[in-house]
């Protein structure tokens, strides 16, 4: 009666396994029979190669069990799997369409019902099927409304089973990820920044072991070479906290002196920038309740921004103000205007928007100075025009 195959395939084997787990199936199986009084209910997996019993009864010694196999060909449910239609056979002697069917005749039966199980993808998976050596009346509608129910309810819990197994899939791979995002921030945080402060450190000493103006130049672009990796690490470090992780970290000090941080990164840029000239106007009276090192942090890179892309005949504008409700800094540069396409992504990661192409970095800077904004539940604003671009920063300071 079987046919002679090769080994089930792994989605086959997942398909028994899957209608194994519906509970509802056995009792499903022992209502068909009990009502139509038949000896044989069988779920079946039909592919275009293979007819397989996924869960049966057997009251009539057919011969099969779970994961047993009968040749497609000589199935009826393989007609079904073409034309996704029942098929209901109350006595084969007198049905003239089947009566001298080869299903029939080969396994013996007279009476069969078949009907197809349809996933919510649309997709045909089997039939829901019953088969006896004796003719029974299947084809009322009492009979086709309960195979109709049975088989949409298999066909709801494989559509659930697959759900959950989706699911579980996806967690698997969102703790895969937080264990590779870990392991990444390690390595930023420990594995680079170490050997890169020996750098650093032996850059410094050797400074000061020696006179010579060719080791104190090559010091110095050691040392410079190193500041700027130990940025770029730190701005790595900020991404993965804000992006991968649970956002940046902020240490607040309710009596926070802004003025003198702000000087001191003014103070670093106009070192950089010898050349250029900053415009300040500070009315900061009054602490201001935030992270100073992170405020710092993101004043560095609009201020660094401003001077790298304004016009460089052009001083770049910087004014801060805090009220008791809020705190707000704005950086004004003249040049180019930043298209509005570029302004929809300014603030994503590794995007750098209208970049010339000997402006180098990672494309970190905004998004991370961003996030520094958003820690503080305040927002970066930008507007452009022909004449000037300015990036203002609004705190909120009322409920912190």
């Amino acid at each position: 009666m079987k046919k002679k195959s090769s080994p089930l395939t792994i989605d086959l084997k997942a398909d028994i396994e899957a209608v194994k787990n519906i509970s509802a199936v056995p009792n499903i199986l022992q209502v068909i029979c009990k009502t139509t009084g038949m000896g044989f209910a069988a779920v079946a997996r039909v592919t275009d190669e293979k007819w397989v019993a996924c869960a049966l009864l057997d009251e009539i010694d057919f011969g099969l069990k779970a994961g047993s196999e009968l040749e497609l060909e000589s199935t009826i449910c393989n007609e079904i799997r073409h034309h996704h239609k029942p098929v209901i056979i109350d006595d084969v002697a007198k049905d003239p369409n089947f009566r001298s069917h080869h299903t029939p005749l080969k396994y013996g039966f007279q009476s069969y019902i078949s009907i197809p199980i349809m996933l919510k993808t649309g997709e045909f998976f089997g039939t829901l099927c019953a088969i006896d050596p004796k003719p029974h009346v299947l084809n009322s509608p009492e009979i086709i409304a309960m195979f109709n129910l049975f088989a949409e309810l298999i066909s709801f819990h494989l559509d659930a089973l697959e759900q959950v197994a989706s699911s579980n899939k996806n967690l698997s791979e969102e703790r895969l990820i937080a264990e590779l995002r870990e392991h990444f921030i390690a390595i930023l945080g420990h594995d680079l920044r170490n050997p890169l402060n020996a750098i650093l450190n032996s850059s410094q000493l050797l400074k000061r072991l020696t006179a010579d103006e060719r080791i104190l130049k090559i010091s110095d672009i050691i040392q410079n070479s190193s500041v700027r990796i130990n940025g770029l690490i730190e701005n790595m470090l900020d991404f993965a906290s804000g992006r991968l992780g649970d956002g940046i970290k902020l240490y607040r000090d309710e009596n926070e002196a802004l003025e003198p941080i702000l000087n001191e990164v003014i103070s670093e840029m106009e070192a950089n920038y010898p050349e250029r000239v900053i415009d300040v106007n500070f009315d900061l009276p009054q602490a201001v309740n935030c992270d100073g090192k992170r405020i710092a942090q993101l004043f560095s890179n609009l201020l660094g921004n401003a001077l790298s892309y304004g016009d460089p005949q052009e001083a770049v504008v910087v004014k801060g103000n805090a009220t008791a409700n809020e705190f707000n800094l704005s950086i004004t540069n003249k040049g180019p205007q930043i298209s509005s396409e570029a302004i929809q992504n300014l603030f994503q990661p590794f995007s750098r928007g209208d970049v010339k192409s000997n402006k180098k970095g990672l494309g970190l800077g905004l998004f991370i100075s961003s996030e520094i904004a958003k820690a503080h539940g305040g927002k970066i604003d930008v507007h452009s025009d022909a004449v000037e671009t300015r990036f203002t920063l609004q705190i909120p300071l009322k409920n912190c």
